[in-house]
């Protein structure tokens, strides 16, 4: 279980100082010690620098051809990444140049029966309105939203995140949050919302849980494929009480049966194999929907059950890959996501420590073989796309959002 991450001997807290004791000359503890003005401007070059290196390897050097569309770990990620840059700095070029692969993104998408935000054609058409409309594009705005009513749910179709029904309606959730409330009624995601709540509770007939979903034969718990990425998305929705109520249930379900560690199984087949501390399977992307469940439910039962997680996180989460989805970069949100609810600078700080941690020896530690790029080294879910975003996100951690997950 160990070699899926490093030891995490970082302090449980290091002070800002602008001098630099004697104990701080390791480069990571510097990094730790540093005022936090100064450390945002660290991580904003190290951003936009990793910005122009994944736009070469993954749009310049391919001669601008889309071999994978898809946001999760295809070429669409660059341009959210793209998105992203243009938010925090207001550089028009990123805009412009997120707006040329989302074109090419949607001609490429035209074959596909994927409808999700990550993995399908919903993230193109959402993008590409998003952008147009930052552009005053009203043209190409219309045309991408006239796109994304064009899409239809197969009937066969699962209900998570990644290829499923929740992950369509987080892109109606992204659209009416940028381009205003109502663009996609509720009316049309009402009728997907009642599938999924139909769906869960006719797989939790006669179970303890309320509500259960299966993708593959398998009845996953984590954010990509299961509980936490469904209840995740469904809190965003307009939900009657008694689905409030199955939300609240599937969620204390989960806290009662987690491991002794208070790490979270894979799925309910998998109750005694305690080593996944990822986003998509773990402790990390439950964290997440339980810090959204303690602020959208006010209830300390979800908080204190996120704070549990995050000490996982934190002894477990220094992964061996720089990933979003599996690695560092996504982990490091658990703690945003507790310091945006509490306040509390100690959830700052571990924050800052695994982003720092990623600053200081990524790339040397990949070098060495030590730590994996990613299967698809540049993108956004597995690879150095995910890294750059957390970076941008660590110059306001105010305002940072796990990217395609947190609205």
């Amino acid at each position: 279980m160990a070699d899926r991450f490093f030891p995490n001997v970082m302090p449980d807290f290091v002070a800002e100082s602008t001098a630099v004791s004697a104990e701080a000359q390791d480069s990571l503890m510097k990094l730790l010690s540093m005022p936090y003005h100064s450390l945002s401007e660290r991580f904003k070059r190290a951003a936009l620098d990793l910005k122009e290196t994944i736009v070469m390897e993954t749009w310049g050097m391919t001669g601008q051809l889309v071999r994978d569309f898809t946001l999760y770990c295809g070429t669409l990620g660059t341009a959210f990444l793209l998105f992203k840059a243009y938010l925090v700095t207001n550089n028009k070029n990123d805009l412009a140049l997120c707006s040329q692969i989302v074109k090419a993104c949607d001609s490429a998408s035209f074959s596909t029966t994927d409808v999700t935000f990550l993995c399908g054609r919903a993230g193109v058409s959402a993008l590409g309105a998003v952008a147009a409309k930052h552009t005053g594009d009203e043209q190409l705005l219309n045309y991408y939203l006239a796109q994304f009513r064009e899409i239809k749910l197969p009937r066969n179709i699962p209900d998570e995140l990644l290829y499923g029904r929740v992950g369509f309606l987080w892109a109606c959730l992204f659209i009416n949050k940028h381009i205003g409330a109502g663009t996609i009624p509720s009316a049309y995601t009402s009728e997907v919302v009642n599938e999924i709540i139909k769906n869960g509770r006719a797989l939790a007939k006669r179970g303890r849980c309320p509500l259960m979903f299966e993708w593959y034969g398998e009845k996953y718990w984590g954010a990509a494929h299961g509980l936490a990425g469904i209840m995740h998305v469904l809190m965003d929705m307009d939900l009657k009480p008694d689905e409030i109520e199955d939300v609240k249930g599937t969620l204390i379900y989960m806290i009662n049966n987690r491991f002794p560690s208070g790490n979270y199984p894979a799925s309910e087949e998998d109750r005694k194999r305690d080593v996944l501390v990822h986003w998509c399977h773990g402790a990390p992307g439950v964290a997440l929907t339980l810090v959204k469940a303690a602020k959208v439910f006010e209830d300390e039962e979800f908080l204190k059950a996120a704070a549990d997680a995050a000490e996982v996180v934190w002894n477990r989460g220094l992964l061996k890959r720089v990933g979003i989805c599996h690695g560092i970069s996504g982990n490091a949100y658990v703690f945003l996501s507790l310091y945006q609810l509490t306040g509390n600078v100690h959830f700052l700080y571990r924050a800052k420590a695994f982003a720092c941690f990623l600053l200081d020896r990524a790339h040397k530690l990949i070098s060495e073989g030590e730590m994996h790029g990613g299967d698809n080294p540049y993108s956004l879910f597995e690879g150095f796309g995910g890294m750059a975003f957390l970076f941008l996100d660590m110059i306001d951690p105010s305002q940072a959002m796990f990217p395609a997950y947190d609205l």
